[in-house]
């Protein structure tokens, strides 16, 4: 069976010492367009829209370095702990998209305090770029060939030829899409629901459905972790489990005061 091989470089240009990789263009890219999304929805809240070039500097540091943290003590804390100093060159690789999220959380926190905004209000307003940044991180993982998935035979297998010779499933491009499918049902909650209920509603809808979304498509990757744990769980399977049921709370919790507001 023919499969799709995937041998493409993951630096976009090298010059000299300098490298552009897809992964950081992505990335950054992706934070630029969430940028235009909270545009829209502060011009269409009555909020002012001048606060966000600095609420995407909020954001980023927020990602980056939760993201790096998680990895490092999650995925790879015997290394990581005998050399501390490896933790800040982020640039060698390693973000886990779990720790992301925590970063950005807090990240958001601090945020709202300074601009004097409703931390509630913010928060469930940044599940909208938050999916797309999610996407966007999955396909830089796809130019990186890694967090690769299990050996397969489908059809739309990919050989990763810097990596093996091995047909896998496209993990990144199961969560990119899963993503950004998510991206578009928060989208079309938010403009059917009212405010009030889309602040305590969509942040319950994206820790469910993303880490729902993460926990099955786990289950077509190879280990990411340095170490294993006695139990048929991933690493990243269970750091989505107490997202999930944050989630699962949270929507119940909407669900309840909603209606005894209307009582």
């Amino acid at each position: 069976m023919e499969h799709i091989i995937w041998s493409v470089n993951p630096n976009l240009f090298t010059l000299g010492s300098i490298q552009l990789r897809w992964y950081g263009l992505l990335f950054v890219g992706s934070f630029f367009l969430g940028l235009r999304i909270m545009q829209w929805v502060f011009t269409r809240e009555g909020k002012d829209p001048l606060i966000l070039d600095n609420l995407m500097l909020y954001i980023m540091a927020g990602a980056v370095i939760g993201a790096r943290l998680m990895h490092c003590l999650a995925y790879e804390p015997s290394f990581y702990l005998s050399h501390p100093l490896e933790i800040l060159m982020v640039w060698k690789g390693g973000l886990a998209s779990h720790g992301g999220l925590a970063g950005v959380i807090i990240a958001l926190f601090f945020f709202a305090r300074r601009y004097d905004l409703s931390y509630p209000w913010l928060l469930s307003r940044i599940a909208l770029p938050g999916t797309l940044t999610a996407a966007f991180v999955r396909f830089g993982n796809l130019f990186n060939s890694e967090i690769l998935g299990t050996p397969s035979e489908l059809p739309w297998a990919i050989i990763f030829s810097r990596i093996d010779s091995v047909p896998r499933h496209p993990v990144q491009l199961y969560e990119a899409f899963a993503y950004l499918a998510i991206l578009v049902v928060l989208t079309l909650v938010y403009r059917r629901v009212t405010p009030a209920f889309a602040t305590k509603i969509l942040p319950g809808l994206f820790l469910v459905m993303v880490f729902v979304a993460r926990f099955f498509i786990e289950y077509a990757k190879t280990k990411q972790a340095a170490y294993t744990l006695d139990i048929p769980l991933s690493t990243g399977q269970i750091l989505s489990i107490p997202y999930i049921i944050a989630g699962i709370l949270w929507i119940l919790w909407a669900i309840k005061t909603s209606k005894a507001s209307h009582q």
